[in-house]
This record gives structure tokens, sequence and C-alpha cells, in this order.
């Protein structure tokens, strides 16, 4: 049984015993383990980012949670931090030890593990579905030992998770996060030098290959462990993950586009940008919006996972809207405010002057400009409007509207390794328009195209995500170059990116609009016919196989009419528009969409428009974005997001940005993304 599917298995009561424990009598602690520096190991499989994450995470905690943590109560085992004790396995014991000593009922504890993770032959083979055990290794890590059967100072799944429920039983909740791999395999499609991966093989550690070869079972109900987590007084739980287990998880020079950034693990820092973003958001909220962040940013393509009671709020805290306004500080004849990069700000972005939280946009006392923006902290000056000269105590400067920025980069192949491409460069940008912009190998971009001489079609353009890696040729984008001349391939291989483009930019409008202010219920059914459908629940994202049906339930609980348009974005970027119709006020629709087919099979995403519908309107149909029937030139003169959507899909104009704000009245439009997984049955790694 995989580590994921033995923290599951714990998570039965949870929430039993927490209500009789108020919040503020309880204490919040935390244990951050760092493992770069594997001194028993060649260091080419030394990690740069799990320090920087460790400081990410410390930093976050101690100066910005939703709930207080004490920096003494902020425990930090990382190699490459000054004062830190390096996280071997005893330490890393000890550490737990003494937290579980130290905890009360109601107590809150945070664990984060940054560093490699790999696999083994199971210890007890008769509780594995694959005979083989989930590791995370401490920076004393060693080989592999015949006479014990087990890696030297490996920690294994089964002891993270006596671990836990140690912390569980003393009723503290528990929050988990694990930032490493512990299986998979992918292809470096090119050279990156800011991206590593958190995954040890089997092989560096000296494990004998025919140890590793085993066979997935079923194994009965009986023997699922952790039976005790259905005790009564046993605290919370939630585990996120970097990566299933058949996946590899990186990291990566971030922020991306920062001059100083640093390797970070990637879902260690999309992580903690989501909730400094959102800090009152449920577990299942912040899952949601870091897969929405993967799938925009194009950092991994990885699918993170999320489990446990994914309702709470995130460290038990209490819930809020999402934060979009900090309280100002005077520095001489510029501001300050607590907050940076990781809130989503960037240097030159505008923010309001508001006097009062409550304030309308409109009472805004003036604006500044950022002019230097940090992690966590930002500097600004005045703009446009002379302040007055005594500013209300406790000001607010608040981030007005949003703007997407449509461009998408991408990074030619190295010199001399594309000649086929070189002479066809100036088709390609000719073909491509004004929101393709080409750079030079090595530098950032949100896609990278490389010819990869041992891959199926190796006179071939292939088409990678930014870190370069890539860990299926048979889903990845290509362009054949033997059959084409210079013309035919720009114009062929601008076409590939930007059907690719109009998919990605899709999610980005996504992920930028959100829910909005709408209050309609819409939920994903999946199963494998009307009688088996199953709700997916908040940060699931289903695994679906051919022939599995997909269903929408939406309920406008609102007194005006709303438009609902389905979007299908599938693994191949081609874009199906499923529905379009009007809810009237309590109407409630149910409908069957499709049934998975096999010819492609991979990430793919349900996209749910919402717009507020006018009186004698007509209904707003979306069915223009579909892949096969796009008009860019058309002239569309429907809601303000609907232009939006249009440029999304590669309007005519040279904007690199649209703005999202819209002036009229009432609640705001509102998009809904929901994450699938579809494969061939059996193709899915054990969770």
């Amino acid at each position: 049984m995989t580590l994921k599917a033995k923290l599951r298995a714990g998570i039965v009561a949870i929430g039993l015993g927490l209500a009789a424990f108020p919040a503020l009598a309880r204490e919040n602690y935390a244990l951050l383990i760092g493992a770069a520096e594997y001194q028993n190991l060649n260091p080419k499989y030394w990690l740069r980012g799990p320090a920087n994450d460790v400081r990410l995470v410390q930093t976050y905690l101690t100066t910005a949670s939703p709930v207080p943590f004490k920096p003494s109560g902020v425990i930090v085992l990382a190699d490459g931090i000054d004062g830190a004790q390096a996280p071997t396995l005893a330490a890393i014991r000890a550490a737990v030890a003494d937290l579980t000593a130290r905890v009360q009922p109601g107590d809150f504890v945070y664990l984060h593990f940054s560093g490699h993770g790999s696999q083994s032959p199971a210890l007890n083979p008769e509780t594995e579905l694959d005979g083989l055990d989930e590791t995370f290794l401490p920076s004393d890590i060693g080989p592999w030992q015949d006479e014990i059967g087990t890696v030297q100072n490996a920690l294994v799944d089964d002891e993270i998770g006596s671990m836990i429920d140690g912390l569980r039983a003393k009723g503290a909740d528990v929050w988990a996060v694990f930032d490493s791999c512990h299986s998979g395999t992918v292809t470096r499609g090119v050279e990156e030098d800011d991206v590593r991966l958190r995954e040890l093989s089997p092989d560096a550690l000296g494990i004998p290959a025919e140890l590793m070869q085993v066979s997935t079972r079923a194994l009965p109900a009986a023997e699922a462990p952790f039976d005790e987590g259905s005790q009564p007084g046993m605290g919370s739980f939630v585990a996120f993950f970097a990566a299933q287990t058949n996946e590899v998880t990186p990291e990566k020079n971030l922020p991306k586009g920062k001059p100083g950034r640093v390797p970070q693990g990637v879902f260690t820092y999309t992580l903690f940008e989501v909730l400094a973003q959102n800090p009152g958001a449920s577990y299942g909220q912040i899952g949601q919006e870091v897969l929405r962040s993967y799938a925009t940013k194009r950092l991994a393509t990885t699918t993170p996972m999320f489990e446990g009671d994914l309702d709470r709020v995130a460290f038990s805290g209490q819930a809020q809207d999402r934060v979009a306004q900090w309280t100002g500080v005077v520095e001489g004849t510029g501001f300050s405010i607590p907050a940076g990069s990781l809130h989503g700000l960037a240097e030159g972005a505008v923010l309001a002057v508001m006097a009062k939280a409550t304030d309308a946009d409109a009472a805004a006392l003036g604006f500044l400009k950022l002019t230097a923006v940090e992690t966590f902290s930002a500097k600004g000056v005045a703009v446009d409007k002379v302040l007055p000269a005594e500013l209300p105590k406790g000001f607010l400067l608040r981030k007005i509207g949003t703007d997407v920025d449509f461009t998408l980069t991408v990074a030619l192949p190295k010199a001399g390794t594309a000649p086929a491409l070189e002479a066809a460069l100036t088709a390609l940008q000719a073909a491509s328009g004004p929101r393709l912009a080409y750079v030079a190998a090595g530098e950032e971009a949100d896609l990278r195209l490389a010819v990869i001489m041992d891959s199926p079609r190796p006179d071939a353009i292939w088409v990678l995500p930014s870190t370069g890696l890539l860990a299926d040729f048979a889903t990845t984008p290509s362009v054949s170059t033997a059959d084409k001349d210079a013309a035919e391939l720009g114009e062929v291989l601008a076409d590939t990116l930007t059907t690719m483009a109009r998919a990605i930019n899709l999610q980005k409008l996504g992920a930028a609009v959100g829910s909005g202010s709408l209050n309609v219920e819409v939920e994903l059914l999946t199963g494998k016919d009307k009688s088996s459908l199953q709700v997916a629940k908040a940060a699931e994202v289903p695994r679906l196989v051919p022939d599995d049906q997909v269903h929408i339930l939406a309920r406008n609980n609102m007194d005006q009419p709303v438009d609902i348009n389905v979007l299908y974005i599938a693994a191949d970027y081609a874009i199906s528009h499923w529905f379009s119709g009007r809810l009237q006020p309590g109407d409630v629709l149910k409908k069957g969409l499709f049934k998975i087919g096999a010819d492609v099979l991979g990430d793919e995403r349900m996209i749910v428009v919402m717009t507020p519908a006018l009186p004698q309107s007509p209904v707003e149909d979306l069915s223009f974005l579909a892949q096969d029937a796009l008009d860019t030139t058309r002239s569309l003169g429907g809601s303000s997001l609907s232009v939006a959507l249009s440029e999304a899909g590669f309007g005519q104009t040279t904007r690199s940005a649209t703005a999202l704000e819209d002036d009229t009245e009432g609640p705001a439009p509102g998009m809904i993304a929901l994450e699938l997984r579809t494969g061939l049955a059996g193709v899915f790694g054990p969770m």
C-alpha cells in the first residue's frame, strides 16, 4: 500500500474530539525538513532547493500565516541553513518524538518534507499493493543493505504514518506536505540548468533490479492499516503530495521572471503562493488553486494529490475571502506593504490607496505604483493623483483589476541542433502572429522546442513544458521536419503552437476570473453509467478510462438568471463546446456531456463559464471557442467576459494583456475549472 493509501486509510474519524477545544487555547507547531546534501551519495544527486523551501515556509509561518506560529514552535532540520540541525534520520525521529510529547489536544502541527524520495522492496510485502515501500530520504541515507533487506537510514512510509498517528493520538490536528517523488520515469528533452528532479532511482541506492520487479495485487479490506484512526479523540489529518506515485516532481528557479530567483520546489512555491493569496481558504480550495496554477503556468506536468478533510479551513483557521488589500506604511516619500511576489504582486503594478476596507474602488484616495517587490514585501511611490497630506490611520493599499497576459513565450532549440527549424524561423515568426514570442534556448519561457535524438521521431521538433522535461512521447506535441520545406514547417509549427496557446490561455483566464461572486453551485459527476455517478470532491482529480461518462450538475441559487457554457480542453489541446443555456432562479441543470474516448488520453479539464444574464438578452454562446470553428476576426458584442475570451482565443489585436474589469452593475462573471485525468485501464499507478 502506498504512502498516500496508508495515510488515506487513517483518515477515518476526522474532527473527532476537536470541537471541545477553543481555537485560542491551542498552540501551533511546525517541523520543516529540507534534505539536499546526501553525503553518502554522488554529489550529482544533491539538490539545491530544499533549503529555500524551508526558508520560504518558515518565513510564511512566522510572519504571514493566518494563525500565529511562534518562532520557537517552528523546528528546522535542513541542509544549508545556518544554525539548523542536519536532517538525518535520527534527528527527524527525535524532533517528531519531542513534538509528540509537547502537543496537547486541539494543538496544530504542520509537517513539511522537501527532498529526494524513492522506492524500495517492502519490509512487510503483505501490506503493499505493489510490493514496494515509499521512502523519504534523510541526508544520511546510505546504500541498500542485503543482510537486512532495506536502504540504510531511509524514512519508510510505514514509519511516517506511525509518526503522524502518534501526534493525532494526542488530539493534535496535523497537516503534512510532501514535496518529493517516490517513483516514475521522465525524459529530459532539453537540458535546463535550473531544473532538478526530486527523485532518486532505486539503482542509485544499489537496490538490485530483480527486487524491484513486483506485481500489483489486491489486498483484503481487513488488512488496511491505521484502524485506530476511528477512535474518538484522534486529531484531524490532511496530506498534500507533490505528485502521484508514478510521477516525479521538479525544483526550478522561482519566482518566474524575478532576477533574484532561487531554486525552489515547484510544489512548495506554488502551494505557498496560493496560501498567501487565499489565507482563509479550505484545504480543498487550496488544492483546486494549486491544480489550476500548474495547468496555467506550465511549471510541471505532475498531478499533485490532496487527502483528508479538505472542507476544513487551512491551519484550522477562520474562513475569509481572498486577500487583495494590505495595510500600508509611509516610508519617507514612498510606501511599503507586507505583501510581495508570493501574493501576486509585481513591479509596475498599480495599487489604490483606500481609507477603509469596505470602500468601493471609486473612493480611492489616490494610487501608487510598485517600484520594488520581494517575496513577502513591496515598496511603491504615488502616481496619478496627489494624496492627502494626512492619510487615515490604518489606510489600505488595494490591488485593483486583474490583467491576463495572453502572450506565450517559446524557447528555440540550442543553436545547431535543429537546422530545419533555423531555416524555417522567418516563416515561423511570420505565421505566429503577435501573441507568440520566441526567445533563445536557455531563456525563461512557457514552452521549449527541442530535437530529441533518442525519441521515436528524431527528426521532429518537440514542444516541451518550461522545465524541458517530458514523461510520455505519445502525448507530447511534435512536428516532423523531413517531409516539409521551410515555409511549410514554419506554418505547421505555428499552427501547433497557436492551438496549444488557445487552450492554455483559456485556462489562464479561468484562473484569473475564478468563481466570481455568482451563487451558482457546479459539480462534476463521473461514472460508468447514470446509476453509478459520483460527485468529484474538492481538489479531487477523477481518473477516467475509455467509456466513463462525464456529467455536470449546476444549481442557480440566485434571484436572477445566469448563462452557463461548458467547454472541455482535451489532452491534445482541442477545445470542445458541450453546452450553452440559461438557468433561471432556482433552476437545476443535470446533463450528461460525453464519454471518454480512447484516442487521446492525459491531463484534461472542463471549464464552466457563468455570466449573469441581462433582461431580454440572447443566451451567451461561447461555441466560437471550439478549436475547429474558432473565428478570430469575429466581432463580439456580448459580456466583457466573452470579449476577454475572444482575446484568449487570439482575437486579432496587439495587446498582450486583457483587463477583466466589468463596469456593469450586479455580480461578476465566474469560471470554474474541473480537472480530470484519462488513461487506459491499469495505467494509473497505485495511490
